[in-house]
């Protein structure tokens, strides 16, 4: 996963000549100090970079035009320290393309009530000059986040952590390569859409490769590389009997190996992000990619089962926007409900590929029947997922537009046992409650699959998609279906006026 300190994100102050040249160095003066204490902070991921402070329409130009081809800035920070004429702005923010951050702050916490003056009023005008900033972004149609409060207030300071974190998910979609082997699952509506407006939208690719592109590479893995592989599952694993070297199904064991391996060489040599499978395309595969597509994830590889594309590269963008903070992000679906009235739970699993960075514990290699795919019996790693705070998120292709929707949940440490369960597994409840959740979730026309997060937060979404410029839904705890079906409704209205 990329070192997220290896991204910069741009800061730049606003003012103009008006004030002279000494308020001029104490504007910048104060900018290097407040881009300095954001970019220590501990829980800003990426390099802050001060660009100074900048007085005309051609200062501003060059400095969005430098943004825009500079490969390691993935965003823009703007703030007005004294007043900053917003005309000036025009030119550069037209062609700014990298997400844009305005912090509404100043350099004083508190009025110097004994000694306030006129120049002291005339140099530290963020009040208004974000105002005047802040009219021509909006006159401009300009999507950006607004975050209000002194540079020091923790809060603030994580606020704009969660817009970097998502500007580091954004970066990373541009030019990535998803590989889709095999079609969609037949018939299947949700996980199907429009990968030419996909490509246009988020700026990924994907592009399909038949089953037996994977196979010739799986062949070709040599005895030696899966033996070393075999002996990091029994290093790394808690290892079910039968798969024991001279026990039964060990060969099996080998077989997942090899499996994993030639996903990773295909990965890698493909420069590739991320992958789906179906288990209805696995000619010459002696497994349907149990083991390997979850390691593949915990390796920061993002993925989605039966020809999920959309969700696939969701779950790359998640792994990387949470790069860094404890528990992990992961393919899921909601399989099967507890309707019981004083403890309503979803049971989310898959047939194999849940990601081990959200197990509580030591996962467990294991092998079992399964019933689709027609193949030998699949090796994956069984186990359950922490307890704690979470969400589930899903992109869904609405025909006019991509719709990123989100419900938080809380997630429970297991409260039974499942022996005859093979799979790995985790327990929520949906939030503001299941049957709100689960009815909001099926009005907005939510998938069956999703990216399930222990560590990112419904802004870390909202920022995204804003950045990507798609419709963005919350079920959360104040969500009632009255003012939700509303919501639905007004957003349909809003896309079908505004197409572009």
């Amino acid at each position: 996963m990329t070192d997220l300190k290896q991204l910069e994100v741009w800061f730049a102050t606003g003012s103009q000549n008006l004030y002279g040249e000494q308020t001029l160095i104490e504007v910048d003066q104060h900018s290097k100090e407040i881009a300095g204490y954001i970019n220590d902070h501990s829980s800003i991921p990426v390099t802050v970079v001060y660009k100074g402070t900048l007085k005309s329409t051609e200062e501003v130009f060059a400095f969005c035009a430098e943004a825009n081809h500079n490969e390691s800035c993935i965003g823009v920070i703007t703030w007005m320290h004294t007043f900053s004429p917003a005309k000036m702005w025009i030119n550069g923010l037209r062609i700014l393309h990298k997400p844009l951050l305005h912090f509404h702050t100043q350099y004083n916490r508190d009025i110097p009530w004994s000694d306030i003056d006129m120049d002291f009023m005339n140099t530290n005008q963020s009040a208004h000059g974000d105002r005047e900033f802040g009219f021509m972004v909006s006159r401009m149609r300009k999507r950006r986040k607004v975050v209000v409060g002194h540079w020091k207030d923790d809060q603030a300071i994580e606020r704009i952590a969660a817009w970097a974190r998502a500007a580091a998910g954004w970066h990373d979609w541009q030019g990535a390569r998803f590989v889709r082997f095999g079609d969609n699952m037949r018939y299947v509506a949700v996980t199907e859409g429009d990968k030419v407006e996909a490509e246009m939208r988020f700026g990924y690719s994907v592009n399909t490769h038949g089953i037996g592109d994977l196979v010739k590479v799986i062949n070709e893995v040599s005895d030696a590389e899966v033996q070393a592989l075999v002996k990091e599952y029994f290093d790394t694993y808690e290892v079910m009997d039968v798969l024991q070297e001279g026990k039964s199904h060990h060969e099996s064991l080998q077989v997942a190996a090899r499996i994993e391996l030639g996903l990773k060489h295909f990965l890698e040599d493909g420069g590739y992000k991320g992958f789906s499978d179906t288990f209805e395309d696995l000619h010459g595969m002696r497994q349907l990619p149990g083991i390997g597509a979850q390691r593949m994830m915990a390796a920061g590889y993002g993925f989605a089962g039966e020809g999920d594309w959309k969700t696939a590269a969701l779950v790359r963008a998640m792994k990387v926007m949470a790069t860094g903070l404890p528990g992990g992000n992961s393919f899921m679906e909601d399989y099967t409900y507890h309707f019981d009235p004083q403890n309503a739970l979803v049971l989310g699993a898959h047939m194999l590929e849940i990601c081990p960075s959200i197990a509580s514990g030591k996962a467990s290699v294991e092998v079992h029947p399964l019933g689709i795919g027609g193949k030998e019996d699949p090796v994956r790693l069984v186990f359950n997922a922490k307890g704690g705070a979470a969400l589930n998120a899903s992109i869904v292709d609405m025909g006019n537009r991509f719709r990123l929707l989100v419900n938080e949940v809380e997630a429970l440490e297991p409260q039974h046992d499942l022996p005859k369960l093979p799979v790995a597994r985790v327990l929520w409840r949906p939030y503001p409650d299941m049957n709100t959740g689960c009815a909001a979730w099926i009005l907005a026309g939510g998938a069956h699959h999703t990216c399930y997060s222990q560590n990112l937060t419904a802004e870390h979404l909202e920022d995204f998609a804003d950045m990507a410029g798609i419709e963005f839904t919350l079920i959360g705890k104040n969500t009632d279906l009255y003012h939700f079906k509303n919501e639905l409704r007004w957003s349909e209205v809003y896309y079908q006026l505004n197409k572009s």
